[in-house]
């Protein structure tokens, strides 16, 4: 029986009261989900005529997409999801001429060509390079090379040994990049990921169906996750409701989110045996629930018995921030004003003096003239942490403010760069955007929220895609 559940609050009668399975009995969120299919065809159809042609327009004569492994079966960015809707690693070769087929070069090493998303669409031949090494494989070379040595024979013998070629990758790429500008010393090589960056930023029709579906899913999360919550419950079981909830659903995957739980609305953490107790404020970050490949995000706080006065405030200011930036979505709003109605309820409440993201304080901002802030030291006293052997020996965060000097940002596909909801962003906003607004809050053992709703930009306002759970704080009662 693990640490926690030694504790007197999980007493042998109590715990046989409170089995983990049953934690979820008479659990029916307030609607139904609506499942969504995966994107069609046509969609990728389109997305590649649209980037050919920027690449035409920039003079590529092939385009080169790679994402690498990163572990458990991830990969470092999108961008082959987006194009082909592969989900592992690979090398994708995408030549410029719309009558030449796309080629695959994949170096995955324990998966096979099964659903889901397990056939790139569009793409006619995957070569498996394979994986190499002596001591898991027990031949001699690297990945990497034989990845390079790979795409440059097929390059050659496509007549494109000296060409331009464009480069959409992130920074795991650069051994592959830079191996191929070795072996192809004639040829000119691009970066050429803004192509794709800006197509994404607003979702077509098909998306957005998606994207919706995913906040539905955060929305039956966070419900069940509200129906176990209640003192000698722990943050465990809280989190282990809502990925149940989610992902019984058709979430991707459970680890897009953290709890955080304590007397002072710390949030940003992942569960490790807190026991929920009266005081206690619990903030659900929904950072990213994942469906087909689209993410919402949303979060949630929750009030366990009596708080105190100061956190009243706190949440309601954030309420007002989220609140009062809502109010101001529509097709050519500029972001900025966004941003700056966000902040006005801190402003009023003499939390800040401006809403300038530049001279905001913020949680993990470096000291005021850019040297590194010293984070303070001391016994933080967690009973929950120190039943395991630990202690917390540091006051997180170092400094009060929000979170991060804005009210949101887009919400995408994983690892693609996002737009900022913040003062110095005036782009206007357009139909088909999604984004996140989160107003946060947090002074070190004080007071702390943070709280969200996901939106997308309609022809004349915006729709509330999290709207099945009001923004308001939760209240438990004891």
């Amino acid at each position: 029986m693990t640490a926690y559940l030694r504790s007197p609050e999980f007493s042998r009668s109590s715990f046989a009261d409170v089995r983990f399975e049953k934690l979820l009995d008479g659990f029916t969120p307030s609607f139904e989900f609506e499942p969504v299919n995966p994107l069609p065809e046509s969609e990728f159809v389109d997305r590649l005529r649209r980037i050919r042609r920027e690449a035409i327009i920039a003079g590529h004569d092939v385009i080169l997409v790679h994402a690498d492994s990163i572990g458990s079966y991830r990969v470092s960015n999108s961008y082959l999801r987006y194009m082909c809707d592969w989900t592992r690693e690979g090398v994708l070769v995408v030549p410029t001429d719309d009558d030449k087929p796309l080629t695959m070069f994949s170096f995955f090493s324990s998966s096979v060509l099964l659903p889901p998303a397990g056939e790139p669409v569009l793409v006619d031949d995957i070569w498996q390079v394979g994986t190499w090494g002596r001591e898991t494989y027990n031949r001699p070379g690297k990945t990497v090379n034989k990845v390079v040595q790979a795409v440059s024979e097929f390059l050659q013998r496509e007549g494109l040994a000296v060409s331009q070629i464009g480069l959409i990758g992130d920074a795991t790429s650069t051994g592959y990049w830079n191996g191929l500008k070795a072996q192809l010393p004639k040829s000119s090589f691009v970066a050429a990921e803004a192509i794709i960056d800006r197509m994404q930023r607003v979702r077509s029709p098909k998306e957005q169906e998606i994207v919706r579906a995913a906040a539905q899913l955060a929305d039956i999360g966070i419900q069940a996750a509200y129906h176990v919550v209640r003192p000698g419950v722990t943050d465990y079981e809280i989190y282990a409701a809502f990925t149940y909830a989610q992902m019984s659903r058709g979430g991707e995957s459970g680890d897009g989110y953290q709890i955080g739980i304590n007397r002072y609305g710390t949030h940003c953490g992942k569960p490790y045996g807190h026991i929920v107790r009266d005081g206690d404020l619990i903030n659900l970050y929904i950072s990213s629930v994942l469906y087909h490949g689209y993410s919402a995000q949303i979060a949630r706080m929750i009030a366990v018995g009596s708080i105190t006065d100061k956190q009243e405030e706190v949440l309601q200011m954030c309420v007002d921030g989220v609140k009062n930036a809502a109010a101001l979505l529509k097709p050519g709003r500029l972001i900025s004003e966004v941003a700056n109605a966000s902040f006005e309820p801190y402003i009023e409440r003499g939390y800040l003096s401006s809403a300038d993201s530049r001279t905001m304080p913020y949680n993990w901002a470096a000291g005021d003239d850019g040297s590194p802030r010293l984070v303070q030291r001391k016994h933080v006293v967690d009973e929950d942490w120190e039943r395991q052997g630990r202690k917390l020996m540091h006051v997180y965060p170092a400094t009060d403010g929000p979170h991060n000097p804005n009210v949101g940002h887009s919400v995408s596909m994983p690892k693609f760069s996002n737009y900022n909801i913040q003062s110095n962003n005036h782009d206007k906003l357009e139909e088909g955007m999604t984004l996140v607004l989160h107003s946060q809050w947090l002074e070190p053992e004080v007071a702390g929220c943070n709280v969200g709703d996901c939106y997308l930009i309609t022809d004349t306002a915006a729709e509330n895609l999290s709207c099945h759970t009001p923004l308001e704080p939760h209240r438990v009662k004891l």
